[in-house]
């Protein structure tokens, strides 16, 4: 099949890496956000979707809105069979949506209904899942409600953040889409409806979302911290300034602190909960770079009795 690929980010790139690699389909052009600022010179970059297309030779379209009637009139000309899709970033209005003969194909790292949304790995952790996915799937103009091509499951590991599961969810996507676009131009894979129960949102993380509350419990501590990890980054205030958590890990034993509550050790910093104790591994404070707990406390002098979150 022609397909027209449309993908912004660093996650998005194994998806394309293997569609150009299938050797089976032809990638005619990549569409992706417009170049952004970035570093702190602020200059224009373009994403790395982008930045992978123009290695390979393959034209870019850009588009501020994919409504953009000359957008809309290159992609007619082109016209794509399928338009595979990981992570564009943007809302595709019907007009879009009409032009590939057999639609697009979303890669969405969630087994769909559940987790339907702009952060589903991120609500996934956080929500405790002990099993997740991809899912491939026909975009209608409903969130993420369009009917399955086909899944692949992954285990949730006890340490993982959402930069972890992310990476690997990211590589064994592609691998599905790329079956997916086999299967279709085969005639063998067909579209299955949703489910209608089971059905959950999974939202863009706010910053708000990933403030820390020590007075729930060292597991629900846990999974905020590494749900928000790397993006936006799980936080609380220390002596009135913000502190990014970046691990921390539970400590059953631990129960004799009150919530948010700091004890140091010799090489260990350690915090109170709603339940029992959490270690906190590594730290960044306000305006500096990440650090080990234990530097930090060593550098702020912690009082006894000082809390986190107050």
């Amino acid at each position: 099949m022609k397909l027209v690929f449309a993908g912004t980010p660093e996650v998005a790139v194994p998806a394309l890496d293997a569609l150009l690699a299938s050797g089976r389909h032809e990638v005619a052009a990549v569409v992706t956000r417009p170049d952004a600022p970035a570093g702190r010179g602020r200059r224009l970059v373009a994403s790395p979707v982008a930045q992978r297309a123009e290695e390979a030779g393959i034209e870019v379209l850009k588009p501020v809105r994919p409504r953009d009637e000359d957008f809309l009139a290159r992609l007619r000309e082109i016209a794509p069979d399928c338009c595979p899709v990981v992570a564009y970033g943007a809302l595709l209005p019907k007009v879009a949506l009409d032009i590939p003969a057999r639609g697009w194909v979303n890669l969405h790292f969630s087994l769909l209904p559940a987790w339907r949304g702009a952060a589903p790995v991120q609500h996934s952790l956080m929500a405790g899942d002990q099993v997740t996915g991809a899912s491939t799937f026909l975009i209608e103009e409903g969130l993420d409600s369009g009917p399955v091509y086909g899944v692949v499951t992954e285990d949730v590991r006890p340490t993982d953040t959402s930069g972890d599961l992310l990476t690997r969810l990211a590589f064994a996507g592609a691998g599905l889409l790329a079956a997916t676009m086999d299967g279709i131009e085969d005639g063998a894979l067909h579209a299955v409806p949703q489910p209608v129960e089971g059905i959950t949102l999974a939202p863009k993380i706010q910053v708000e979302d990933a403030h820390v509350d020590f007075a729930a419990p060292a597991l629900r501590v846990d999974r905020v911290v590494r749900g928000c990890t790397p993006a936006p980054g799980a936080w609380t205030v220390f002596r009135g300034e913000r502190l990014k958590l970046i691990q921390v890990t539970p400590l059953p034993d631990h129960t004799d602190l009150a919530p948010g509550e700091l004890a140091v050790g010799k090489n260990n910093v350690y915090a109170g909960t709603g339940s029992y104790g959490v270690e906190l591994l590594w730290v960044q404070p306000q305006g500096k770079k990440p650090m080990k707990a234990a530097d930090w406390a060593r550098g702020v002098r912690i009082a006894p009795g000082e809390r986190l979150g107050a």
